[in-house]
Order: C-alpha cells, then sequence, then structure tokens
C-alpha cells in the first residue's frame, strides 16, 4: 500500500518545511524506497508564473513545463527525482479546475461547494502523483501556516485522504518554532502547543513534531511537547539551523528521522546508505581555493529570485573544492564610470534570467566587460541575449542592437520574439516552458563541458536569438555552438577561443545536484578558479 506523509507548519512562515520534507526525501530513498514529493499552495494564482520575484523567488521549472513554487528546486536537488505538473498545486489552479468542470455540466446539476468538490479536486491531485510515479511514498507540504484561511481546503482534504487510506499509510508532521528569549534565557514551547490545537481542531493529529530552533534544545522541552501535543517522545525531532543545508538530512537522521517514520508507517526497509551524501558533506567543507563570481541582476535584493543558480554556483564550487562567494550585482547600478572599480576584484561574471527592460544597459556593461577583460562569463536565458547584443553592438558593428522586448522600434533586433508569441497573447503559461533536446556543435566550450552531442535541457523564455542576424554575427566570430535538432533554434553561443565566455537560451541551474553539479556550472566555476589563481589575461 502506498505511503502518504503530509508536512505542515505553525507559528510562523519560512520555517524550513521544504527542507524538512526534502530531507526526509532523500532518507527514504536512501533506505531503497521510491520517492515522490509535492507542494500544495494556498494562493489564489493558477501559478506562480505570472508573480514577481520580489513576491515569490525564482519560479521553478520542471521537465514538463509545468511553472513551480521555488521549494521544488530542492526537492530535486536532494530526492534527485525529477518532478512533474502534478508536484504543485495551488488554490488558483483547483477552483480553476473545478469550475471548469463545472461549465462542461461534470457535476451532473449539483450545487458547487468545498466539500466535497473543492476537497475532491485537492485529493484527486495528491492521488494522481502517486500514480503517475508508482511512488512507495509521497510527501506533500502545505504551504503557509495553520491558522490561515486560505489552507483550510487543503487541510480538510488530506485529513480525508488519512481517513481513506488507512491511519497506517498515512502520516502527519507539523514543523513549529521554538523561540529564545533572551532575556529570560530559555526556550518557549507554547507557541509549538498553540500551533498543535490549531491543528487538532481541523481534525488532525500529527504523529511527528520537528522543532526548529537556532540552539540545541532543552530535554525539558521535548518532554513538555510530547506530554501536551499528544506525540511519543522520540516523535519530538530537533532541527537546529545549519551553515549548509545540505547537512539537514545528516542532522536529522542523527536524531532517527528515518527510522521513526519508518516505523510509525509500519514499513520495512533497511538502515539508509548515506554514504555519497555524506562524501558530499564532507567536500563542502574542504575548500583549497576561493572564487568570487559577480551575479549581475536585476533582483539581486531578494537572493531567492536566484535561488537555483545561487546553489548551482555552490554545487561547481564542491567539485572543485572551491568556496564560492557570491557578489550580488545591482545591474541598475552599474555604469561607464564605475565599471572597473566594481568588477575589478571578480573571478567570473554571470547574468542570470530575467524579464523585462530595467537594468539591462549595467548587464550589457557587465557582459562587455568580462569579453573585453577576458573574465569567464555565463549568461543565462537573459544572459545570453545580453552577450548576444552586446557583441552585436561593439563587435558587429551594429550599434543600436537591442532585444525587441526592450525597444520595439530598434532596426537590429537580434533578439525577438518567438514563433507563435507576441504581445497580444494571454502571459501566464505561453512561455517555451520545459525540457528539449539542444543539438552541440563539435570543438566548442559546450562539447567539451557537456562530453556530449546531444543534450536535454528546460526553458522558460518567450524571446530568442533572431535568425535574420545569424550569418552576421556568425561572420563577426560569435559561435553558436548548440541549436536545436532541426538548426532552426539557437541555444547557445559563445566565444570557443576562450575559457569560458559562452550564453545559453535555456536554464542550466534546474538540473544542478549537490553531488552532481551541471556540466556548465563545473565548467564556469573550473574556469573561474583558473582565472582566480593567474589565467588573467
Amino acid at each position: 500500500m502506498r505511503k502518504y506523509i503530509f508536512v505542515t507548519g505553525g507559528v510562523v512562515s519560512g520555517l524550513g518545511k521544504g527542507i524538512t520534507a526534502a530531507s526526509l526525501g532523500r532518507l527514504l530513498k536512501a533506505r531503497g524506497l521510491k520517492v515522490a514529493a509535492q507542494k500544495l499552495d494556498p494562493y489564489i494564482n493558477v501559478d506562480p508564473g505570472t508573480m514577481s520575484p520580489y513576491q515569490h523567488g525564482e519560479v521553478y521549472v520542471t521537465e514538463d513545463g509545468a511553472e513551480t513554487d521555488l521549494d521544488l528546486g530542492h526537492y530535486e536537488r536532494f530526492i534527485d527525482e525529477d518532478l512533474n505538473q502534478y508536484s504543485n498545486l495551488t488554490t488558483g489552479k483547483v477552483y480553476w479546475n473545478v469550475l471548469n468542470k463545472e461549465r462542461r455540466g461534470e457535476y451532473l446539476g449539483s450545487t458547487v461547494q468545498v466539500i466535497p468538490h473543492i476537497t475532491n479536486e485537492i485529493k484527486e491531485f495528491v492521488y494522481s502523483l502517486g500514480k503517475k510515479t508508482n511512488a512507495d511514498v509521497v510527501i506533500t507540504e502545505i504551504g503557509g501556516t495553520i491558522g490561515d484561511i486560505e489552507s483550510q481546503p487543503f487541510i480538510e482534504a488530506v485529513r480525508q485522504i488519512s481517513l481513506e487510506v488507512g491511519r497506517e499509510n498515512s502520516l502527519f508532521i507539523h514543523v513549529t518554532l521554538v523561540p529564545f528569549l533572551r532575556g529570560s534565557d530559555e526556550h518557549k514551547s507554547k507557541p509549538t502547543q498553540h500551533s498543535v490545537k490549531e491543528l487538532q481542531g481541523m481534525g488532525v493529529n500529527p504523529n511527528i513534531i520537528v522543532l526548529r530552533a537556532d540552539e540545541p534544545l532543552e530535554e525539558s522541552i521535548f518532554k513538555k511537547i510530547s506530554l501536551f501535543c499528544n506525540v511519543k517522545p522520540d516523535c519530538v525531532i530537533e532541527n537546529i539551523t545549519l551553515p549548509n543545508l545540505y547537512e539537514a538530512p545528516l542532522m536529522l537522521e542523527r536524531a532517527n528521522f528515518s527510522s521513526v517514520v519508518c516505523r510509525e508507517l509500519g514499513i520495512d526497509a533497511p538502515a539508509p546508505d548515506l554514504t555519497e551524501w555524506t562524501a558530499m558533506v564532507s567536500r563542502i567543507h574542504t575548500k583549497k581555493s576561493s572564487v568570487t563570481i559577480g551575479l549581475v541582476g536585476k533582483y539581486v535584493g531578494l537572493h531567492d529570485a536566484y535561488l537555483s543558480v545561487a546553489e548551482a554556483l555552490r554545487h561547481a564550487g564542491y567539485a572543485h573544492e572551491a568556496e564560492v562567494k557570491i557578489d550580488w550585482i545591482d545591474s541598475e547600478e552599474l555604469s561607464a564610470q564605475n565599471i572597473e572599480q566594481r568588477l575589478s576584484g571578480i573571478d567570473g561574471i554571470l547574468v542570470p534570467g530575467g524579464f523585462g527592460s530595467r537594468g539591462i544597459e549595467g548587464m550589457i556593461l557587465a557582459a562587455s566587460y568580462a569579453r573585453t577583460h577576458h573574465i569567464p562569463y555565463f549568461g543565462i536565458c537573459l544572459g545570453m541575449q545580453i552577450m548576444v547584443i552586446e557583441y552585436a553592438r561593439h563587435v558587429a558593428g551594429l550599434t543600436d542592437a537591442n532585444s525587441g522586448e526592450f525597444d520595439e522600434q530598434c532596426k537590429h533586433k537580434v533578439i525577438d520574439f518567438m514563433p507563435g508569441q507576441s504581445d497580444e497573447i494571454d502571459k501566464g503559461g505561453t512561455l517555451r516552458l520545459g525540457a528539449y533536446p539542444c543539438a552541440i556543435a563539435p570543438n566548442t566550450t559546450m562539447h567539451r563541458c557537456y562530453e556530449a552531442d546531444l543534450i536535454q535541457e528546460r526553458h522558460r523564455h518567450r524571446y530568442e536569438f533572431n535568425n535574420e542576424f545569424r550569418q552576421c554575427l556568425a561572420d563577426s566570430g560569435l559561435v553558436l555552438s548548440g541549436t536545436s535538432p532541426n538548426g532552426r533554434l539557437v541555444e547557445a553561443a559563445e566565444l570557443s577561443d576562450r575559457p569560458f565566455y559562452l550564453g545559453v537560451q535555456y536554464h542550466p541551474e534546474f538540473k544542478s545536484r549537490p553531488n552532481r553539479p551541471h556540466p556548465l556550472f563545473s565548467g564556469f566555476i573550473g574556469a573561474a578558479v583558473a582565472y582566480h589563481n593567474g589565467g588573467r589575461a
């Protein structure tokens, strides 16, 4: 029988429910179980695709093209399983589906209500993930905090699932904050007690309580929470803030987290094999060098906007035994007057994805500085387009070159709408999304990094390289090193005579793993290490 684990949060948001769920997924997979993970988000947007990065952080894209919550990135990085459209559900998507069914007459004239129609839609979504992946265990995180009005239908739905599959096949994990009061020098369990009471009032009794704290907790806290929250003593698990999030599975396993979960669910599985993960964590703490990467973007005030990029940089650093320091550079603040002072100590420059014209000229300055000073450069999506615009302006002689996104009247739109895209179409869910193949040209940086002729990467964009300028830019020395298999779409451009000066239209950061860094990020950090150690031109 498939097992279902539900992870909720209490007291405050941002406690690390996603990391807890992802860590458990890693531990159960290390025991030989097939694990699938998903997140239920209470907001009314259909998906985060149209939300500002300042509101929601990055949009994580799955292989099948779903625009999802950034927590799914943690799931994939920890569990190392590709997620799909059934891995993220919002209130907006639930109501969208239900209302469309009502319009089609699928409810046979019934009055459509939260119970059973909304809750049934949520339940079907949870069940569908297990069926699609044939998972032994489905881990479902419920976004928000217990007590939020918008979370109630999701709590009710998973309560019903628990009854339907049987208590022996379902488990509730509640993650709460245990605050420390400096004035009295003691941790307080009362917020956790109130949060659990609120959850119990909704018909859910947590089986395991995970306590988030910055410092180790006293034994009395565990006993008090066990007693007042009606859970077994060893089902109260400590989760202390760590310097590196990839240490979380090892810390939780020291508290017998997965053993307790398996016992409560009646799962007979061998002890987890964490040899590879332990070795990876050991490499994190083995640093033979240090490099500084200038991440030049427009959302640098909120690091979550570039979460997967930052993690992919660190993954590559682990492989090279190098500490990767990220210098968050606001592209709006770069100018011809300060570019030298701002970028002179940088070992590599990365321009990530984004939308809109704000800060674009600063990014172009950064790409130009990297090219003229032979600094390793990596452009992702928008960053690749920036590289092409800069090269067209300053090398190919197209001095007004730009993207149609930034200047519709530009004569030389080296970047423009993809076929089928326009300003008239809806913004949500209409980008080029998901995994597409890319053919790699021989004797290029792309080929050296991938060591393959054909790869598949995830996309999220509306604009692309304009084929009208393909010959002009190639004649000027820009190498088009990656294309769609039919040759129609340019996927990557580079200067092959450099250690690393490369831009890709897709998002390689989504496929990087802490124990298996993405080839392009590994190549980029390797070039940055060499540059730092004396490879400056």
